[in-house]
């Protein structure tokens, strides 16, 4: 799913457009041929079996519920959500259903940090914290990949706007 470009205002232009790291899906994406395997083995295995027909159906059931909510919701939540920098704001968008937006001018943005534990430094993502002059004070991207790249191209665009409007 692409950024839809017409909610940029004229002149505006895409710097980062990202997804959360990858590694939020690899375990989902890996689960969810396991599940169908062991779906489709309970439901052979039960068939054969003395009031099996409602048993097998259960089987089915609850192997087709594992696979929503452990493989495709998570997958779909990765797919829906992106952060996007541009150089005016940064803009956060996610949602299946029904979707949530977040922009931060880079007028109002006061500090930029970032923070990675142990397995995100190992696959190179981390937590991006967005400081903000607005009432809602403070954001928190989870996952961005290349955290310390787009923390230091966002820490320029803020320095970058500030010298354009002086």
């Amino acid at each position: 799913m692409a950024f839809p470009e017409d909610i940029l205002d004229s002149g505006e232009q895409v710097i980062h457009n990202l997804r959360p790291h990858w590694r939020k899906v690899a375990i989902p994406v890996v689960l969810a041929p396991i599940l169908v395997g062991l779906g489709s083995y309970g439901y052979f295995a039960v068939r054969h079996h003395a009031g099996g027909f409602v048993l097998k159906y259960v089987v089915l059931a609850l192997a087709a519920i594992l696979l929503i909510w452990w493989s495709i919701r998570p997958f779909l939540f990765w797919l829906t959500t992106r952060y996007v920098v541009t150089d005016r704001r940064v803009l956060m968008r996610n949602g299946v259903l029904s979707r949530t937006g977040r922009d931060v001018p880079l007028t109002r943005v006061n500090d930029v940090s970032f923070k990675r534990s142990i397995v995100e430094r190992m696959f190179g993502s981390g937590t991006l914290v967005i400081e903000s002059a607005g009432e809602r004070g403070q954001v928190s991207l989870n996952d961005v990949p290349h955290v310390e790249l787009v923390q230091r191209d966002i820490y320029r665009l803020v320095e970058d706007e500030a010298q354009r409007l002086r």
